[in-house]
């Protein structure tokens, strides 16, 4: 498999590499200790496609593949950590989720809006008793009487852009049983979001618990089918993760770039500490274990395109061998198709 990036995946690479420089750096510092995530930042992630990389431009995204997208969150986390996982959580874990397993009205109310920044994403699936054991989950959800709503009643504990987001992906079992998905809006009936959580780290990426207080939610929000959940959850936490790889790679090379800097100024003994083998020791396992992680993390994604590529053309035959003869050249325009889920 080729690793080199093409033109336009450089040039992709280069431009958010200029943004992070000049719109994030000067503030990184000014965010973490406030504990804030910029609103007019968040309008300029969007102006450059940065809040719908993976989605089609049918659905407000900017139409581009994983191997891009691993650029975009890997030279985000390079220079700050928060910005790389609140943009990370908002594609692969909230959007995602309705990109997938959203029918066509659900993608056009919600997923337009996040792709396109009007609206910003989170995902609420651990609670105190409940984090990897996913399925352990106390968050109810009943029909009401009418038929209309589902009232929601629980907790989620260290939500990712908890704090600030639109939309939210709940998951919740039905009638104390079933586990489900549901997209959860800030401002329904019976929805709170809880105090920002005094973190060591990352403090510019909000981090809340969220509850549900007989919290109303439509009937048909209601995101893929009753007891299947564990099937939404457990396929989007695949490419939720590969982001989360692309996000440490970023911030590996950004910590080895500092390191490497420091240690060029530092001066002991009448020299450079670079200069002495322990430190350049150091500094090449750095180095090694970054090469390591990013060989695996664009494979990964080139993998992932491959196999969206040989989706949407396996599809693309169907569709042109089962339509007229005068319909096939706009055949070619089908959108990408989502990631094939694992049942």
């Amino acid at each position: 498999m080729n690793f080199e990036l093409s033109e336009e995946q450089q040039q992709v690479k280069n431009s958010v590499r200029e943004f992070a420089e000049s719109e994030i750096r000067p503030h990184v510092m000014e965010w973490d200790e406030s504990q804030h995530f910029s609103d007019d930042l968040r309008l300029k992630l969007a102006e450059l496609g940065l809040m719908g990389v993976i989605f089609p431009e049918a659905y407000g995204g900017a139409g581009m593949g994983y191997v891009e997208y691993a650029t975009i969150i890997e030279e985000l986390a390079r220079v700050d950590g928060s910005v790389g996982l609140s943009v990370a959580a908002h594609n692969s874990l909230c959007s995602n989720h309705i990109y997938t397993f959203g029918t066509e009205e659900q993608k056009q109310k919600y997923l337009v809006p996040l792709a396109q920044g009007e609206a910003f994403g989170a995902w609420g699936l651990t609670e105190p008793q409940a984090g990897s054991d996913a399925q352990n989950s106390r968050t109810r959800a009943i029909l009401s009487p009418d038929g209309r709503s589902w009232i929601l009643n629980g907790q989620k504990m260290w939500i990712t852009n908890g704090g600030f987001a639109d939309v939210y992906i709940v998951f919740a079992k039905v009638d104390g049983e079933k586990f489900s998905c549901f997209i959860v809006e800030r401002d329904f009936p019976g929805f709170s979001a809880g105090a920002e959580e005094k973190k060591m780290g990352l403090k510019g990426s909000s981090t809340t618990a969220i509850f549900f207080e007989n919290c109303q939610v439509p009937r048909e929000n209601l995101l893929h089918d009753i007891g299947r959940g564990h099937i939404v959850a457990f396929n989007i936490l695949n490419s939720g993760r590969f982001s989360l790889g692309a996000y440490c790679t970023g911030g590996s090379k950004g910590t080895l770039e500092i390191s490497s800097k420091y240690a060029k100024e530092r001066v002991a003994f009448g020299k450079p500490i670079a200069e002495f083998g322990l430190i350049r020791g150091k500094l090449a396992e750095m180095a090694i274990r970054i090469f390591a992680v990013e060989s695996m993390i664009y494979r990964s994604a080139g993998l992932m395109d491959r196999a969206i590529a040989a989706a949407g053309a396996a599809r693309a035959r169907k569709e042109i061998r089962s339509a007229p003869p005068s319909s096939a050249v706009a055949i070619t325009a089908l959108p990408r198709p989502p990631v094939k889920t694992v049942e």
